[in-house]
């Protein structure tokens, strides 16, 4: 096996007709919503990294944390030989995980973005000579063929950004994950969880309005992308706390009656004053929920970690 190989399971066009299918499914729809993954094109991708560093924005920082102090534990539970990460990104998450897995022979990133992917692939070779790095360019949430890999497998979820995901769309997710393993192979799953109201919302509605310019992009890549003519500065960004399904929601509030047209899905799409269109979703979890969920799925937990304020959970748990 060469050390560098690149396997693309999504075709050319996919991100495209994803998009296309999104938009028109979400602005048809009542209430209005689109999905959390448009917005990370390339300038959603240097936004979420600012937003990574702001005071308000724990989550980042409390992973950080656990997986630093964690790394050799998850490593000696774990004996991996072969690390998946989906949706990993610049794999930075990973490398203190790649530093404690001894035995680790292949790690296979997944993610939509083959530049990601090829950047962080050979950077991490230069930084573990011997290490082989099979990357997929695939959507982790469309189902997932894996490569013919060592094990015991170690997959990372990391992020808080199963989250993202409604309780229908985690449970399909976990199955599918489970589905690609064999018994005695582990998930490493990275969870937010609940805490006081008004610290979930500064996070999600920093003062430097960075989340906000975030929220935003989202329009933006619609305009680009589709030829729309959406003005984000007609929206505001809205964070609030759901107490009943325990999550945060992030809005775009319509200050004004007012129509966006769409020309390549040929639509017009009409907002009422104070009209919200609903962009994500973030589920906050308690160790009760996850372990029933992972239960729910063929997992049975086996640790779980968090930083020292409580914040963030890091759990990992095995195939049955």
């Amino acid at each position: 096996m060469s050390p560098f190989l690149l396997t693309r399971t999504l075709p050319e066009d996919a991100t495209d007709a994803a998009l296309r299918a999104d938009v028109l499914q979400g602005l048809t729809h009542s209430p209005k919503t689109l999905p959390p993954k448009w917005f990370y094109d390339a300038h959603g991708s240097e936004l979420f990294e600012k937003i990574t560093e702001l005071p308000e924005y724990y989550p980042t920082r409390a992973e950080r944390e656990i997986l630093i102090a964690r790394a050799g534990e998850i490593a000696t539970a774990t004996g991996a030989r072969t690390l998946v990460e989906l949706g990993s990104g610049s794999s930075e998450k990973t490398r203190s995980l790649l530093k404690a897995l001894a035995d680790v022979h292949t790690y296979v990133p997944v993610d939509v973005s083959e530049s990601a992917l090829t950047q962080a692939g050979h950077a991490l070779m230069e930084e573990h000579p011997g290490l082989d790095v099979h990357a997929l360019i695939a959507d982790f949430t469309g189902g997932l063929a894996m490569p013919g890999t060592p094990g015991p497998r170690l997959v990372a979820f990391l992020g808080g950004t199963i989250g993202n995901l409604l309780p229908a769309e985690r449970a399909a997710f976990l199955a599918s994950v489970r589905a690609l393993l064999s018994p005695g192979d582990a998930l490493l799953l990275g969870t937010d969880l609940v805490k006081d109201e008004s610290v979930l919302v500064a996070a999600y509605d920093d003062a430097a309005g960075v989340t906000a310019a975030f929220n935003k992009n989202v329009l933006t890549v619609v305009n680009r992308e589709l030829g729309a003519d959406f003005d984000p500065d007609a929206f505001d960004h809205v964070a609030l706390w759901d107490t009943q399904h325990e999550w945060i929601e992030m809005r775009l509030r319509s200050r004004t009656a007012q129509t966006v047209k769409i020309p390549a899905l040929d639509l017009a799409v009409h907002f009422a004053d104070g009209e919200e269109l609903r962009t994500e979703i973030s589920a906050k979890f308690r160790e009760e929920g996850v372990r029933g969920e992972l239960a729910a799925a063929g997992f049975a937990l086996t640790h779980w970690w968090t930083d020292e304020e409580g914040r963030f959970a890091l759990s990992l748990s095995r195939a049955g």
